[in-house]
This record gives structure tokens, sequence and C-alpha cells, in this order.
């Protein structure tokens, strides 16, 4: 693969700053692989496009206030971004620090309302490993801030940067493409006939690192997951009796295909992932997938390119652009049928 490939020239104004209100507004590209038309819709308009017995699966994750500050033993203010619990060692979590050569192996940090925690390792890539002492989930609930990605500007009410079916408490990004989804929306889509199950994928801020030079040499971050015996059965039922496995968001579609295993179909359970889905992969779950426009050179665009052919997602990028959808996190939504 040539990393040049998955660039795209987007003015700054189309990246959006503010999701659609109400929610289902937002505008829907609609791109049919097998024909190659594009179609211009509204979000509210996806059951037009669903089936009864189709499997519509979404990522049931919720957003934490993950971003708070803390003091070293010098009295530097450090802002620390949480990443992830780490599953054998409840307590210690992977953190991104700044400045992160202020925080030194065995430094005890002091947040402002008397949390502490001990830096007890530096990883390769400069990600800090924390022992927390005390209520590290009171402590983000009372003074924790929601973190944004690095491209949105403006204020954002931590609600918004929600999905309403939010859950499980995990994630530091929102599984975007379900952003457009309002109550009304999924019992129109359960009216129909359409089976909505859910899974758990917690977005790391490894979701926001560009790719540089070889993609083949990208290595993806570890994101825990979890499928729920109902939802495996749903699928796999799904897939042996013909019908569609919709995936809402490409963290939907890494949970789905790492749980999968050809003899068993997709398995449940707890589990890690850090499959880098890239032109070459065969698809083994996901029939049509809800996904967001995504950032040049970005692995979640390497995953959009591997379902739909490279061609048709470079013509769908410039029709996007040609009609001024929203980009990125807030922006407008694509449905790949």
């Amino acid at each position: 693969m040539n990393l040049e490939d998955f660039d795209y020239p987007l003015p700054p104004e189309l990246i959006a700053q503010s999701g659609a209100e109400p929610r289902d507004t937002s505008r829907l590209m609609v791109v049919d692989r097998k024909t190659g038309q594009i179609a211009h819709r509204i979000f509210r308009d996806l059951p037009q496009f669903l089936r009864a017995g189709d499997v519509l699966v979404l990522n049931e994750s919720m957003v934490i206030p993950a971003r708070t500050f803390a003091t070293n033993p010098h009295g530097t203010a450090l802002e620390v971004l949480l990443v992830r619990e780490i599953p054998s060692s409840p307590g210690l979590w992977e953190a991104l620090l700044k400045p992160a050569r202020r925080a030194k192996i065995g430094s005890l940090l002091t947040f402002a309302d008397g949390l502490t925690a001990t830096v007890e390792a530096i990883e390769k890539d400069g990600t800090r490993l924390l022992r927390f002492s005390g209520n590290l989930w009171a402590h983000l609930e009372r003074i924790g801030q929601t973190p944004l990605p690095p491209y949105i500007h403006a204020p954002v009410d931590p609600a918004r940067y929600q999905t309403v079916y939010a859950k499980t408490p995990g994630s530091v990004a929102a599984p975007t493409a379900g952003l457009h989804f309002t109550p009304e929306l999924l019992d129109r889509v359960r009216a129909q006939g359409v089976e909505i199950q859910y899974v758990t994928l917690h977005v790391g801020p490894g979701t926001f690192k560009p790719v540089h030079d070889d993609p083949d040499k990208h290595v993806m971050h570890l994101e825990p997951y979890e499928v729920s015996p109902q939802t495996a059965a749903a699928i796999n039922r799904a897939k042996a009796e013909g019908r569609r496995v919709i995936a809402v968001g490409t963290t939907v579609v890494r949970t789905l295909e790492t749980a999968h295993s050809p003899e068993l179909g997709v398995r449940p359970g707890a589990g890690e992932t850090q499959l880098f889905i890239r032109p070459g992969f065969k698809y083994q779950v996901v029939d049509a997938l809800i996904t967001n426009f995504h950032l040049p050179k970005s692995t979640l665009l390497m995953l959009v390119s591997a379902f739909m052919g490279h061609e048709l997602m470079q013509r769908a990028y410039r029709t996007a652009v040609a009609e001024r959808y929203r980009f990125y996190s807030l922006g407008d939504v694509m449905l790949i049928l």
C-alpha cells in the first residue's frame, strides 16, 4: 500500500465543530458497492434501506470524563488523559501525560481532591502506567473532563458527544457513527423487524493516531471489547440464514471481525483487539456499514477502503467534499451497502 493513496484534500471549514440537531437530521450518503451508485439523503431516512431480518449492531460503550490534571512532587502541573485500565491489574491505567518528561518512574502524582497515582512504568511510545490510590471513578465524576478530538475547537456539550444508548463506561472517544441515532429512530427500526444487538469496544486515543510512512508497519493500540452470548448467537443465526449484519461504526466492525473464527462464527466473551483492517482483508461477518467520514491517512479510512473498494472510496470522498458534507466525529455519515 502507498500511504498517499489514502490522502485527500479537505477544506478546513468542512470539519464539523458541532453535531446536527436533531441528531437524525445529519446528511446521509448511501453508497451501493455492487452498482457504484451514490445517493444523498438524511439520516432519518435510514429505515428505507433496512429490511426485516437485518441485524443492526451498535457499540454501547460510554465515553468517560478521562481528562484531568495533577501535579508532580515538584509542583509542576500535568494534564492526564486516561487511556485504559489494564484488565489484569485493577487500578493500573495507561495514560498520556503532558508534559510527559515531568512524570518519571516512581513519581507520585497528586490530583485536586487528594487522589494520588504513582508512575510505575513508561512504555516505548511514552505512555505512562499509573497505579491509582483512592477512588478514581469518583474523582472523574466530580472533576474529569470529556476529552474531545484535536480537530474540534468549539465547546461541545458532553451529552452530545455520547450515543443515546451508551451504557458501559470506558471509552475516551465516542463511537461516532452511533451519534446520529435518536430513541425514536431506533424504535422505527425495531418496528420494521430489524433486530438490534449490542457489543462493547472501548475506544482509545489511538483512533486519532495518523499512519506514518509504511502502513504495514503501523501498530494499533490495544482496545478492550466484549461480545455477549446473546449478540454472538443472533449474529451467527443471521449469517446461517443469509440475513444481513449491519455494523454501526468501525469499532463494531473490528469487534465482530476479531471475535470471528471460521469454525465457530462470532464467539462470545471479552478480549482485546489490535486488528488493523486494510485493503486485502477479507470480511467474514459484516455485510453493510454505517460510518462517519474519516481523517486522511487514517486506519479508519483504510478499513473503509477495504470494505467498499479503493476506487469507490476515493470517488465517494471526492463527492462528499464537492457536495459539502461535514466531516469527522460530529459530521455527516455514510451507509455502505
